[in-house]
């Protein structure tokens, strides 16, 4: 497996895909069944090979990418060669994750507090396992609606 396993969650809202994915493998509800039941390290397998396949495509979907800490918020647009960041560090005693932290972040932009960094970052032989690891680390797919705004009250 190559990426991890969709939760259950993911895979009852993707029920119908999963369905889809079966039949094209020719499996059928009642082969299903009898799967789990009698050789499950199979269906296991069936399972592992359908949450990668959604999650390249999902990955591949992908082009922004944020997280946010305490004191920093990461920007990342994911461009086809390499990924672009913009960082924000608070240097000042508030936590951004907060709604009130944020709402501070969002009035003093040009406090000396405030810091902007930028910088480009090239993937490695697999780009989809790159974002797949920051999103791991608690980073989420996004529209790019912050990125974009940094970017352009940056450049």
């Amino acid at each position: 497996m190559k990426y991890r396993r969709l939760t259950k969650e993911q895979f009852d809202e993707l029920h119908l895909e999963f369905i889809n994915f079966l039949s094209t493998q020719s499996i059928t509800h009642d082969e299903w069944t009898n799967l789990k039941v009698n050789k499950p390290d199979l269906a296991e397998m069936e399972l592992d090979v359908f949450s990668d396949l959604i999650w390249e495509g999902v990955l591949n979907k992908a082009e922004y990418l944020e997280h946010m800490s305490p004191k920093h918020l990461y920007l990342f647009h994911l461009d086809i060669d390499k990924m672009q960041a913009i960082v924000i560090n608070v240097k000042h005693d508030v936590d951004i994750t907060t709604p009130e932290g944020y709402n501070w972040l969002r009035e003093n932009l040009m406090d000396e507090s405030v810091e902007f960094l930028q910088a480009d970052k090239a993937y490695t032989d697999d780009k989809n396992l790159d974002k797949f690891k920051m999103i791991e680390q608690g980073a989420v797919i996004t529209k790019g609606d912050l990125f974009k705004y940094f970017d352009t009250l940056i450049n």
